[in-house]
């Protein structure tokens, strides 16, 4: 340890510039702070660049996911399917519209679901898959979807929207995933819903918030959506503060008791200035990507890989597996890296492993994939605000690390 500089690397601190700044000041000198024309203009910007036709932004991807279970008419009786291995916010949502959590293991040695599991925990009361686009890579949709053909006949529509897809729906929870690519494919293009996040430490921030897309191709009637996703998200309220904003247009309806979830003209105002600065934010992951890859997968470090042929993550995390170490080492590797200024993380402790659903009879020796993958499991810091010297200090330090760890643990067998 004496022989490097101690550094302080934080683990994902946001990217703000003084242009994001500069757009806030006038945001707030505008006189109009909560939802409104930037809000607007925000959502207009990410349809065009993902290529949908319409996007929502809300105050979280949690909410994004939420009101689209409720729009859908999921509740009571239905069934979600997701995987084991994510954050408790793909999985709460479901539990908040009151339907039953269906949690699958993921694949040996991977991130993803195991897609043969899947197609089993299929049944007639499944009604929405969420996929997880885990550190912002694209799960096998291709593979999703043909299962939800296969298992068509099992579905059961209890409303119009539902009669309008007659199968399962797929939801994609792509809170990392802005930005990623699949066989020629933006995230967002793909599942029949999309949400994403903009919280603080995702590649592009609006400090909180999130959006929804969906894709244009499957007979939503654009307009009637979106105007859904603003009444759930403004109290169920006929109008907007921009609407009623309008010369003797105080007069609202409210259509039925709903929630506030709507993004503000501030988060929004970020969020214009990040996105124009979003694809050199792109390039910055990929290239921190890349020398991680080049220094510390030779050295016996498997990491999950970003890019392919057919694939480009978001590079939204860099997570890294050690072979053959158990949970108390890998929270070791942890200590001993935060001594030296770094922060890790893990990613992600399953569901099962939670108080919450254990509470609901879940029990991780069910799911030991997920577990598998999470004992050895450890996020490095990966942020356009690192230097190259910075990535390197990392990876200096992580093989110290784990020639320390490897060799106390030795000792400790003999």
């Amino acid at each position: 340890m004496s022989k490097f500089i101690l550094r302080n690397i934080p683990f994902s601190p946001p990217d703000i510039t003084i242009d994001e700044i500069e757009e806030v000041v006038k945001t707030i000198k505008s006189g109009w702070i909560t939802t409104g024309p930037r809000t607007k203009e925000f959502e207009k910007k990410i349809a065009e660049y993902i290529g949908v036709n319409t996007a929502v932004c809300l105050n979280s991807a949690t909410a994004a996911m939420e009101l689209t279970l409720r729009i859908l008419g999921i509740g009571p009786g239905d069934e979600v399917i997701t995987s084991a291995y994510t954050y408790t916010a793909t999985a709460s949502i479901i539990n908040h519209v009151g339907a039953k959590i269906v949690l699958v293991d993921t694949a040996p040695d991977s991130f993803e679901m195991d897609y043969s599991q899947l197609s089993e925990k299929i049944t007639e009361n499944t009604k929405v898959i969420i996929p997880v686009d885990i550190a912002g890579k694209m799960c096998d949709y291709d593979t999703i979807s043909k299962i939800v053909e296969g298992k068509k006949e099992l579905f059961n529509a209890k409303n119009n929207i539902q009669k309008l897809f007659n199968r399962v729906i797929i939801m994609a929870d792509a809170a990392h995933a802005f930005g990623a690519e699949r066989a020629g494919e933006k995230c967002g293009q793909v599942a029949d819903f999309t949400c994403f996040s903009f919280h603080a430490v995702k590649n592009l921030t609006t400090a909180e918030g999130g959006a929804v897309v969906w894709r244009n191709n499957i007979g939503l009637d654009d307009d009637w959506l979106y105007a859904q996703f603003m009444l759930y998200s403004l109290h169920g309220q006929s109008k907007d503060a921009l609407a009623k904003s309008q010369v003797g247009a105080w007069e609202y309806d409210i259509v039925y008791p709903a929630y506030k979830c709507n993004m503000t003209d501030i988060m929004a105002a970020i969020g214009l200035v990040q996105l124009n600065r979003y694809n050199g934010l792109m390039k910055r992951r990929k290239r921190i990507i890349e020398m991680y890859d080049k220094a510390l997968v030779p050295f016996g470090i498997k990491s999950l890989q970003h890019f392919g042929d057919d694939f480009t993550s978001s590079g939204h995390l860099y997570l890294v597996r050690i072979p053959g170490i158990e949970e108390g080492e890998r929270n070791s590797i942890i200590v001993e890296m935060a001594k030296r200024g770094i922060a890790c993380n893990v990613h992600y402790k399953p569901l099962p492993m939670l108080t919450a659903y254990k509470n609901m009879n879940f029990d991780i020796t069910n799911f030991p994939n997920a577990y598998n993958v999470y004992k050895n499991e450890i996020t490095l810091p990966l942020n356009t605000l690192m230097s190259d010297d910075d990535i390197e200090y990392v990876c200096n330090c992580l093989r110290t690390v784990l020639d320390e760890v490897v060799m106390s643990s030795s000792r400790e067998e003999k």
